[in-house]
């Protein structure tokens, strides 16, 4: 009610003032004709008759055009443009009346132009001095706006500051940018103070609070310089979503976030063939094992988007599985998703799913990842990423299922620890059971995901949070990054690709070093490497190599028709010797006994180096 009051006092405040500008445009235009002298008494009188006709006449005009709908504090061209068609209608109407009541007596001609145009100049100029004064923040309500730089003066900064100037929480002192051309100009007001390279100076100089970044093009490598230096002068760095996330949207303030470790990675946009992904899809009973994983979970999201006609998600864990059954659940409805509590190491379970729900398609995202967990905890991760994984693959034959995506990892190459060893058997069975079934079996294989559960970054994150120190295993040690909605779409996009039998393996970029992880990290956490928090080395873990590999020197990868996915060659094994080596690993598994598990390992995966302690 009170905000109901507040609007009809500043309309009526408006109207009041624009009524008074039109006796003063009158007075006006009559003094300007007589050069400010005495006015006749003859043309006095014509005055007072165009008073009294012109304000009954312009309030009608204003009311007509909605002049009272726009805000002055936000007075642009389409409010200039309704106060002239309105005067102009009123000024029609006004010498119009007096035409017919007094045959314009009294009234010099040069008040048909005096008059309008003293009157456009008040209605408009008052508004544009009120929003001027708010623009500038001459009132004390604005003492505590951040002082704030933008850096990027093209459309993006442009429409950027036009929101920010609206807005009580920026006060803009300036722009940079790199093109000379834009050197002192002036945008809204708001001058181009100088390029990139001066940040830190222009930061110190004008005591900046914060940095806008408001080039949604800008490249990594300028994103991270950017942060590095506002961090080392402890100042705010934020920015506007990339091109891909604006799409249609308007940069404005509320598109602002703050930058994420994925914008510094350097990875170039995925295209996808969606019209493939979606003929796979469509239509299609879709079984994600796992599914409230990392990378389960985002297989899901992405899935259900290509309108399956069910999905049916399956996990162990119950809070997992109730968050993305919840997430899942709000687009669609009670049929097409499915919500499974279940261990794909259960075979009386496994059964009855494959029985009761006949999947089309499966994806496998279920496993034991955890290098140093697995490496403690050997028979457990060997029950779940060979044992569960090969009966699921058994199951998919036998139940008809069209295809069966594994999902891999690099560590599957010459692996030196016990959970990559278990991923490379899960692909040898895959890639060999493939000849022997009429379901096609695709194994994807791909490096770390950002932000997946028990990945180091959201360690890290904990870490600095705490005050550090970050834990870092070696100096030189390099893992491949990716997100996990791009691991995801490249899953889907391989899945589309194979025939059967093959290994797909996605290009993951150059890898990383964690040390610059950890700093990237730190830094966009608003504190300074060494400084503020600490980076400590804690020295290699069981099974833990200084750097990953995609392929294995036997399996030479040649392109696809995507750039980032390549194609692994398959290796044939011994298939009777697989199934032998399978009872032996069950038996080792049931006896807990590791030594004879690792040696049967070893057999299936000869370059496979376990880890002494185990042998022992």
């Amino acid at each position: 009610m009170k905000d109901l009051l507040y609007v009809w006092k500043s309309r009526w405040f408006a109207f009041l003032h624009d009524m008074s500008w039109v006796a003063f445009a009158i007075y006006l235009a009559f003094a300007f004709r007589f050069d400010f002298a005495v006015i006749p008494k003859v043309n006095l009188d014509g005055a007072y008759h165009m008073l009294w006709v012109a304000l009954p006449a312009q309030a009608l005009s204003y009311w007509y055009f909605g002049l009272y709908r726009g805000i002055w504090r936000f007075a642009s061209l389409p409010d200039l443009k309704r106060i002239l068609q309105s005067v102009l209608a009123g000024m029609l109407l006004t010498y119009g009346v007096l035409f017919v009541w007094v045959r314009l007596e009294g009234i010099p001609r040069s008040t048909f132009v005096l008059y309008p145009l003293l009157l456009v100049g008040g209605l408009a100029g008052m508004r544009l001095l009120y929003r001027w004064l708010k623009d500038k923040r001459l009132n004390f309500s604005q003492v505590e706006a951040k002082r704030t730089l933008i850096v990027g003066a093209g459309k993006a900064g442009e429409t950027l500051l036009r929101d920010i100037l609206q807005a009580d929480d920026f006060l803009p002192v300036g722009f940079l940018d790199d093109s000379k051309k834009k050197l002192g100009m002036d945008i809204h007001g708001i001058r181009v103070i100088g390029d990139l390279s001066e940040l830190p100076h222009i930061i110190k100089k004008l005591q900046i609070d914060t940095v806008l970044v408001a080039i949604p093009s800008i490249t990594p490598a300028k994103l991270t310089k950017v942060v590095n230096q506002c961090s080392s002068l402890h100042v705010i760095c934020k920015t506007l979503p990339s091109v891909k996330e604006l799409q249609e949207k308007k940069p404005e303030v509320g598109s602002l976030r703050h930058i994420r470790l994925e914008d510094l990675l350097g990875r170039e946009e995925i295209a996808l063939d969606d019209k493939k992904v979606c003929a796979f899809i469509r239509g299609k009973k879709v079984l994600v094992t796992g599914a409230g994983g990392s990378i389960g979970s985002e297989l899901c999201r992405q899935l259900i988007a290509y309108k399956p006609s069910q999905l049916i998600m399956l996990d162990h864990s119950e809070f997992n599985l109730y968050s993305i059954d919840a997430e899942i659940g709000v687009h669609t409805n009670s049929d097409s998703a499915v919500s499974l509590l279940g261990d794909i190491r259960d075979p009386s379970r496994m059964h009855w799913l494959f029985e009761s729900y006949k999947p089309d398609i499966v994806f496998n995202a279920a496993a034991y990842k955890h290098v140093p967990l697995v490496e403690k905890n050997p028979v457990e991760g060997v029950k779940t990423n060979v044992l569960g994984t090969c009966m699921l693959a058994d199951l998919a034959s036998s139940n008809d299922v069209a295809y069966f995506v594994q999902i891999s990892t690099d560590k599957a190459v010459n692996p030196a620890n016990v959970m990559g060893a278990t991923k490379r058997m899960a692909e040898i069975y895959c890639q060999n059971l493939n000849s022997r079934s009429n379901t096609s079996y695709i194994t994807t294989r791909f490096g770390n995901v950002l932000g997946s559960a028990g990945s180091v970054v959201p360690l890290f994150r904990k870490q600095i949070e705490a005050g550090g120190p970050v834990t870092v295993t070696h100096p030189q040690i390099t893992r491949y990054f990716m997100t996990i909605p791009e691991a995801v779409s490249l899953i889907l996009q391989a899945a589309t690709m194979g025939d059967g039998g093959e290994i797909f393996v996605l290009d993951m970029g150059k890898p990383i070093r964690i040390h610059d992880l950890a700093e990237q990290m730190i830094s966009l956490a608003g504190f300074v490497s060494g400084q503020d928090i600490e980076i400590k080395y804690t020295g290699l873990r069981s099974g833990e190599k200084l750097y990953e590999e995609l392929f294995h020197e036997a399996e030479a990868l040649q392109g696809t028709s995507h750039p980032k996915i390549l194609l692994s060659n398959i290796r044939e094994v011994d298939w009777a010797d697989v199934q032998q080596r399978l009872l032996m690993i069950r038996n080792a598994c049931d006896e807990r006994d590791v030594k004879a598990l690792i040696a049967h390992l070893q057999h299936l995966v000869p370059e496979f180096t376990p880890d002494k302690r185990l042998l022992h």
